[in-house]
């Protein structure tokens, strides 16, 4: 399926072409590239110009690039002015093109499990299109936009920030039917000087991206809430209030069973994964489906085979022994802030492990809170859920604070570098145990969920 011509390519951006070329999509990893693609030459920590020449020899079918790298002299390519301002256009041209119903999502928390619930949920409904990462910044979001295929029936964005003002802009260029704020919590806090309500405005300005009529969604249960409302929108929450409420939740050993009122009438729904933090998502999830016109109830019952993606909460069974219960490994090593952490310790808590079996947290650090970062990890000590926790490992200078803080008998390794740590891994657990892994993505927690897979009896040894 062709996604962009050579042709409407250069219409969009402005750019000139080298040869007739056709593709169906967009890479940035020359490691990674697929035949159809077009490699994006993006600058960040390398300069991806450096690598066009092993992206196309690895399939791509053109390049875009501002310059033209030495080897590339006669291959098929789209020459711009700037990168990273052609891929916008691209993003907004491939918006404008669609007739997609487009809705926008972002909060500090459960912004890739809740588009992954919407692509689950809408895509038996139609053609439904959504990053296959968490392409949710400058060049991500673009890139979301200019895959949209034109035949597309939905489209789901992902939009995060770290900074103040970004994402206004982001918005504006998904142009989104729907939007919105799943939640609000105390992450990115050493860029904004009045903590969690400036993060909370930072947030509602996806609002201001709708078109004319589109629905706002947004968390009615947070003591910034105020800051989100807006006059005739929809909110969801356990308060009264809330358009779409959240009645019961009971997370059992391998799915979520919830109730909530709605405007359509009282719904129960279940979740295919462990996991009450899943459930608000999910709610405001079917209330989005509503707001673009799609079948909630068919939704509903998509979300009982939806399981969280890699790195959110997806679970692994490790075989120790074969003739001895598996470990339960909680992959939720992708990122990390206090109320991910919270969120998930509560999981661990509610996860049912066999006589003499532990329940253990393997966590590293949560970055980018600021001052406060060391009170926020020495306090993730008093959350309720430690009490069923028998113990605690850690990574990180930051989270040798929670360490210190935790019960003698919870204590268990620490180290500086998931590396280190790594080493003692065959040591921690035992059959049966359930085990948590998290932290910032910074910290590579998922190097310890690799090796924990590895330790599985039941795979080939080569």
């Amino acid at each position: 399926m062709t996604l962009w011509s050579a042709t409407d390519a250069a219409a969009a951006t402005g750019g000139t072409t080298q040869g007739d070329w056709d593709v169906d999509g967009f890479g940035i990893d020359s490691r990674t590239i697929r035949p159809g693609q077009m490699f994006v030459a993006l600058k960040a920590a390398r300069d991806g110009h450096d690598f066009v020449r092993a992206a196309l020899d690895a399939g791509a079918t053109a390049a875009l690039v501002d310059r033209i790298p030495d080897g590339c002299e006669d291959a098929p390519l789209l020459v711009v002015g700037n990168v990273q301002t052609a891929l916008e256009a691209l993003g907004r041209a491939g918006r404008a093109r669609t007739g997609a119903k487009v809705i926008a999502v972002t909060g500090s928390v459960g912004k890739t499990s809740t588009k992954e619930m919407l692509r689950h949920c809408l895509s038996s409904q139609g053609l439904t299109h959504a990053a296959i990462k968490s392409y949710n910044n400058h060049w991500g979001v673009p890139l979301t936009l200019a895959a949209i295929p034109v035949e597309a029936d939905f489209a789901v964005v992902e939009i995060g920030m770290n900074h103040p003002g970004e994402i206004a802009p982001l918005t504006a260029m998904v142009a989104p039917d729907v939007a919105m704020v799943i939640n609000v919590s105390a992450v990115h806090m050493e860029a904004f000087a009045d903590g969690v309500p400036g993060i909370a405005r930072e947030k509602a300005s996806i609002f201001d991206g709708l078109v004319a009529g589109g629905t706002a969604i947004w968390n009615a249960d947070l003591e910034v809430s105020t800051i989100l409302a807006r006059q005739g929108t929809v909110s969801f929450g356990r308060v009264e209030t809330a358009d779409w409420r959240l009645l019961d939740v009971n997370a059992g050993s391998d799915n979520t069973s919830c109730a909530a009122s709605t405007p359509l009438g009282p719904i129960m729904f279940r979740i295919g994964a462990p996991g009450a933090h899943f459930a608000m998502n999910a709610l405001a999830s079917l209330a989005a489906v509503h707001a673009v016109g799609a079948d909630v109830a068919r939704a509903a019952l998509r979300l009982m085979d939806w399981t969280p993606p890699e790195g959110r909460g997806q679970r692994h069974a490790v075989l120790l022994h074969p003739d001895q219960a598996p470990v339960d490994l909680i992959d939720d090593a992708y990122n990390a802030n206090p109320a991910s952490v919270g969120a998930a310790l509560d999981l661990l808590a509610a996860t049912h492990v066999p006589r003499r079996a532990r329940r253990i947290a393997i966590l590293g650090d949560m970055k980018e809170l600021g001052q406060t970062g060391p009170d926020l990890h020495a306090g993730l000590a008093e959350h309720p859920a430690m009490d069923t926790i028998d113990m605690v490992h850690t990574v990180g200078p930051l989270m040798r604070r929670l360490h210190d803080a935790v019960r003698p008998d919870q204590r268990g390794h620490h180290e500086d570098d998931t590396l280190r740590l790594a080493v003692h891994l065959r040591d921690m657990v035992r059959p049966g145990d359930a085990v948590l892994v998290k932290g910032s993505l910074s910290m590579k927690m998922a190097t310890l969920v690799e090796g924990l897979r590895a330790l599985d009896d039941a795979k080939p040894k080569g």
